[in-house]
């Protein structure tokens, strides 16, 4: 089978022998070895770019897997085979999944738990962008931030995927929100998506916490946060007392240090969100979001917004995209060989 595979740690965008990601056309098949009792075998159409991937293809993501590795974490496409106890699923099923890894391949062998079904008329290419990026986003603003209609969320970073995934579920359970993020593109992306107020950073030189005071004078009930560094300083500023702050990412690059004071002060709550971790540690929560999230899509409450969509072979260029924050929303690969026909 085709698969990307990260052979040696360093920078995504680098070329020739400095090149941590090599495509390999003829990488052995998940599944050569059989399928265990409750696999199923997943035919990829789309996979999701997310800047964890890239973090680790650097090296610098908390989950360091032993080289080679086939970099990914969240798939769809389409069933080919399932494992002997599996009852949930069947050949041409339509699914989405998650991945430890090994996402950007034509075949992925997934536990039944860690796999979707999805209704009839959901896009199955951008159905890929769906399970990390909203279901982080829902664990943390409902599971952990227990996030209440009438509440006013602030979402840091709010262009990205996660930060789209938020935009909506925020909106989703009543919640008031504010987005932030840079270009007057991305704004108007995000007021589309029905954010009730937009700063767009590049546009006003104030200091961020000035510019949250304008829209929400009384301060903000939860923040969530994928960005760190500068960001979040500002944010710890216009908290209200007894604020939810979700620690989702460091996409600046930046780790802050958190004043033990203001926590102390304002009887803050801080959640580190690393959603990963439940697929070990409590599986049924991810389910049941999952399952809700699904739903969702199907209703019509929520979309997976996609910003750009390229070949496996063009993925420097989807690693350019990401890492250079021009897209608005997900990144997906198109892998398997019918997704053009999607």
């Amino acid at each position: 089978m085709k698969a990307l595979v990260c052979h040696q740690l360093g920078d995504p965008l680098k070329d020739g022998s400095e090149a941590p990601l090599k495509l390999i056309q003829e990488q052995p098949s998940p599944s050569e070895k059989g399928l265990k009792n409750r696999d199923v075998k997943i035919h990829v159409i789309a996979a999701a770019l997310n800047f964890a991937d890239a973090l680790q293809v650097q090296g610098l993501y908390q989950d360091k897997p032993p080289l080679p590795f086939i970099p990914g974490s969240e798939v769809s496409g389409v069933v080919v085979e399932v494992g002997p106890k599996v009852k949930r699923f069947k050949q041409g099923d339509h699914v989405c999944g998650v991945t430890r890894g090994g996402a950007f391949a034509e075949e992925v062998c997934l536990n039944e738990g860690a796999v979707l079904k999805l209704p009839p008329g959901v896009d199955l290419i951008s159905a890929a962008g769906l399970p990390v990026a909203f279901g982080t986003s829902h664990v943390a603003l409902l599971h952990r931030a227990n996030l209440q209609k009438g509440q006013t969320a602030l979402i840091l970073g709010a262009a990205g995927g996660v930060g789209t995934a938020a935009v909506q579920i925020s909106k989703a359970v009543g919640a008031t929100v504010i987005a932030v993020c840079r270009g007057a593109a991305k704004a108007e992306a995000l007021r589309r998506l029905g954010a009730d107020e937009v700063i767009d950073e590049s546009a006003d030189n104030s200091p961020l916490r000035s510019q949250i005071k304008k829209v929400a004078p009384k301060g903000v009930d939860v923040v969530y946060d994928p960005v760190g560094g500068k960001s979040f300083e500002e944010a710890l500023k216009v908290v209200k007392w007894g604020a939810q702050i979700l620690i989702i990412g460091f996409a600046s690059g930046s780790i802050p240090k958190i004043p033990a004071n203001i926590a102390l002060v304002k009887n803050l709550t801080l959640h580190g969100v690393f959603w990963g971790s439940y697929m070990q540690n409590n599986p049924r929560v991810l389910q049941q979001s999952l399952m809700e999230l699904v739903a969702w899509l199907d209703e019509g409450r929520i979309t997976v917004p996609v910003s750009h969509r390229y070949n496996i072979e063009d993925y420097r260029e989807a690693f350019r995209t990401l890492i250079g924050r021009s897209a608005v929303g997900k990144v997906l690969l198109l892998i398997g060989q019918h997704a053009s026909r999607l």
